[in-house]
């Protein structure tokens, strides 16, 4: 099939070169000129485990193309992408800017022939009628053009039986989103139309038949059908959900910080109940990154535009707040006062295998330590091998966790990194002004650090 993808952040991209990968003809079409002469150079804008070898090989077969024109890429289209970002407000509701632009931009392209316009961007519920909406405004300014230029005038009433909106939400891990796409635990697809939903299953039929997934003998994947305003929903209650869960454990995380229980201990027996389930229950410094902040907050915005009060929700989120000084605690409880001590952090993105630094706790934790008058260093695998910075200040980004260990009262363990398993954590105790690790994802080998000469600090242990 004919796919145009408009967008090519984490979503757009990945959805495009996995698209190409399984054999559809795909277009990418990105506004950034250096950025599409990027990844027309083989270079993928963006980290994401193998992302590039996929992105190198359908370009070289031809199956992918990425162009700047955004009337080549609905031209050639049959099913068309909009996956460009929504970040959040200082309000909490979704930016949808770069959606109406994008919805406008197809309108005013559209030519004869039917087309699926997908809602790949997570936007606010009740979003596809408004897509539709933007996209005949689009529709009407290229009518006025073409009467104001003499031509012939279409009906408006016949474009717009043109095409169909669906929705079909996102849920790819950073650092897992090629896995993610190619073995899904459920597709949903929004829309009333049976022609649209044919259209979207037929597309994604290699991946339903798992013909690319890890496991081949798995049953198919489920496609959830719904009506576009449950599609949307569906999207923002997993991720709140999944919030809630790592506040709740959270929580519980400090209360046995205070009883003398062990959180990893907690999480296992209640991880085993097949009413809870194990995942998501892993205590430490709170959830960070570009969904999960964006998308309750945005829940609970909705939810007050309609006159109702997320009391869940906003106590996740507010949990979620506290828990990122909780580290910060427990280097004063450690080593008293923090003004002049120098304190290192392993990590920086906001969880491992990706270079997003979007709400990352590590900005939380520079923020607060400079405030209170500490000296502080990082090393990040990723971030401190490409130097990239983010926009970081007040940190002092090392090339290797030696250097970082050198001369530090303290280490605080952010993201769990795997390479952070297996450092020479003796030869860094040696470095150090005194070997204090903080664990704040509870992933390390307490008794590993102990016996390199740590005293380790865990959360909830």
């Amino acid at each position: 099939m004919r796919v145009c993808v408009i967008g090519t952040g984490y979503v757009g991209l990945v959805t495009g070169v996995c698209l190409a990968h399984i054999g559809h003809d795909v277009i990418c079409v990105d506004n950034n000129e250096e950025k599409v002469k990027l990844m027309k150079a083989g270079q993928s804008p963006i980290f994401e485990p193998g992302l590039s070898e996929l992105m190198q090989s359908s370009y070289q077969s031809g199956k992918l193309e990425f162009t700047t024109d955004i009337a080549a890429g609905v031209k050639h289209g049959e099913i068309l992408f909009i996956a460009v970002g929504t970040p959040p407000l200082p309000t909490g509701e979704s930016d949808t800017r770069y959606v109406e632009a994008v919805a406008r931009g197809i309108g005013a392209n559209l030519t004869d022939g039917y087309k699926v316009i997908v809602n790949k961007s997570t936007v606010p519920i009740g979003s596809g009628d408004w897509v539709r909406m933007i996209v005949m405004d689009g529709i009407a300014e290229r009518q006025k053009v073409l009467v104001g230029a003499g031509g012939v005038e279409e009906a408006v009433e016949k474009i717009a039986a043109e095409f169909d909106v669906v929705s079909n939400p996102e849920f790819l891990r950073e650092g897992s989103a090629v896995y993610d796409t190619f073995n899904p635990d459920r597709i949903v697809l929004g829309s009333n139309s049976p022609k649209a939903i044919g259209l979207m299953k037929e597309l994604y039929t290699p991946i339903v038949e798992r013909k690319f997934g890890e496991d081949t003998s798995l049953p198919p994947v489920p496609v959830v059908a719904t009506d576009i305003n449950s599609a949307e929903m569906i999207k923002y209650a997993a991720n709140a959900f999944l919030a809630t869960k790592i506040s709740f454990i959270n929580e519980v995380a400090n209360i046995c910080d205070r009883v003398g229980a062990d959180v990893t201990q907690v999480a296992k027996g209640i991880g085993l109940d097949s009413r809870i389930g194990g995942k998501f229950l892993q205590a430490g410094i709170g959830w960070g990154g570009s969904c999960f902040p964006k998308d309750v907050s945005a829940l609970i915005h909705t939810a007050d535009d309609y006159g109702y009060e997320t009391q869940l929700l906003k106590a996740a989120v507010s949990v979620n707040q506290r828990q990122r000084v909780i580290a910060i605690e427990k280097l004063q409880h450690e080593l008293k006062i923090l003004k002049g001590k120098t304190v290192g952090l392993l990590g920086l993105t906001f969880k491992p295998d990706t270079d997003d630094m979007r709400d990352a706790p590590a900005l939380n934790l520079i923020e607060q330590l400079n405030r209170l008058g500490t000296k502080v260093k990082a090393y990040d695998p990723l971030v401190s091998q490409t130097g990239m910075r983010h926009g970081l200040s007040g940190v002092i980004v090392e090339t290797d966790p030696e250097r970082l260990a050198d001369g530090c009262d303290a280490l605080v363990l952010v993201t769990d990194w795997a390479q952070f398993q297996s450092l020479d954590y003796a030869k860094m105790a040696k470095l150090m002004n005194s070997p204090v690790m903080i664990d704040g994802r509870n992933f390390l080998d307490r008794k590993a650090l102990e016996a390199a000469g740590f005293r380790y600090v865990g959360i909830g242990r």
